[in-house]
């Protein structure tokens, strides 16, 4: 019977997923099983935080536009239901970066809603 090395594989399968952990701090960048649980968990946080920021960036938009707003003697909420109501269709975003870096766009945009 001939004998069978075995190795091979599993070296490729754990140098492939130290691959992916390099950057990381201390053993687990070159320890595999402490490589593979910071991996899992770093996986976990990244699919998390895809969805999160998101979130973020909205929540950031919101404080912009209602500091601006706040400038223009209106609140955010009106202001939101004014374009509404004048059919005004502006995301959030877009209106963050013209509070931001075009003031007087914003200004006008705040002065149709007001009317």
């Amino acid at each position: 019977m001939v004998r069978v090395k075995r190795g091979k594989i599993a070296h490729k399968r754990r140098k492939h997923l130290l691959k992916y952990a390099k950057g990381f701090r201390w053993g687990r960048k070159t320890k595999y099983r402490q490589a593979k649980e910071a991996l899992y968990h770093a996986w976990e946080y990244a699919y998390r935080d895809r969805r999160t920021k998101k979130r973020d960036f909205r929540k950031l938009w919101q404080v912009q536009i209602s500091a601006a707003c706040r400038q223009a003697d209106i609140s955010y909420n009106k202001f939101i239901h004014g374009l509404k109501k004048k059919k005004i269709e502006l995301d959030r975003k877009i209106l963050a970066n013209l509070a931001k870096n075009h003031p007087q766009i914003f200004e006008k945009i705040v002065g149709k809603v007001k009317s």
